[in-house]
């Protein structure tokens, strides 16, 4: 049996994981290292304080994730595929290490991230 995500040191190796999927991913992977050029060492803490905000609703997330994605999407198009890829990719790293209710909450939350960039974004 695996174990829930519950604390930031699990969403940092959840992230890990995820981003090392991502990132060499042909068809979204671009997108995250041509396209927005991040820096890993940059980005990750500030994921694992959007998604500790998002899941156990403490953190110090503070910025836009919608207009982050509009910016993104003015430089590069993005489009329903790469949303359901990145959802696909997600879902697989929670499944891969973690299970029980806060697994199944990040996952949902996640369904509902990838839902509103798209709907803010026109892509639905």
């Amino acid at each position: 049996m695996k174990n829930d995500i519950i604390c930031r040191d699990d969403l940092e190796c959840l992230m890990n994981s995820f981003y090392s999927k991502v990132l060499y991913d042909c068809q979204i992977g671009y997108i995250f290292t041509d396209i927005a050029q991040l820096s890993m060492k940059k980005h990750l803490p500030i994921i694992i304080d959007f998604w500790e905000m998002n899941l156990f609703r403490k953190g110090t997330y503070r910025n836009n994730v919608v207009k982050i994605h509009q910016d993104l999407n003015s430089r590069h198009q993005l489009k329903k595929h790469h949303f359901e890829i990145w959802l696909t990719l997600f879902n697989k790293t929670v499944d891969e290490l973690f299970e029980g209710i806060n697994a199944q909450c990040i996952k949902t939350n996640a369904i509902s991230v990838a839902t509103v960039l798209q709907i803010k974004l026109g892509k639905n």
